[in-house]
């Protein structure tokens, strides 16, 4: 059994046992948070459910593991025979989840 579910502007196929790295989310560690955006349900005997735009009354349960930052990124920006040069780190936050329940 899996779901598409939606959270910070992407889509993401789930089963349950997943770890998932999604956009920040305000939740603290070890709380658990109810993804309502499911945009397709897979049941038991393989039939998919699609919602019209989400599936009604379906929702996914997950547990927050840790609240992180991504690998950094170097922006470096150049202009030649300029004398233009500008370097800039980011480091991308990030909510790392555990899907525990599909509920349809």
């Amino acid at each position: 059994m899996y779901a598409v579910v939606k959270t910070g502007g992407k889509q993401y196929r789930v089963q349950e046992g997943d770890y998932l790295n999604v956009e920040k989310l305000n939740a603290e560690v070890n709380s658990t948070v109810e993804l309502t955006d499911v945009l397709a349900v897979s049941k038991a005997d393989g039939e998919l459910v699609v919602g019209k735009p989400v599936v009604e009354g379906a929702k996914v349960v997950a547990k927050v593991v840790a609240q992180d930052k991504a690998k950094k990124i170097i922006v470096f920006k150049y202009k030649p025979k300029k004398d233009y040069r500008r370097k800039q780190g980011h480091r991308q936050p990030y909510t790392r989840l555990l899907i525990e329940k599909i509920e349809a």
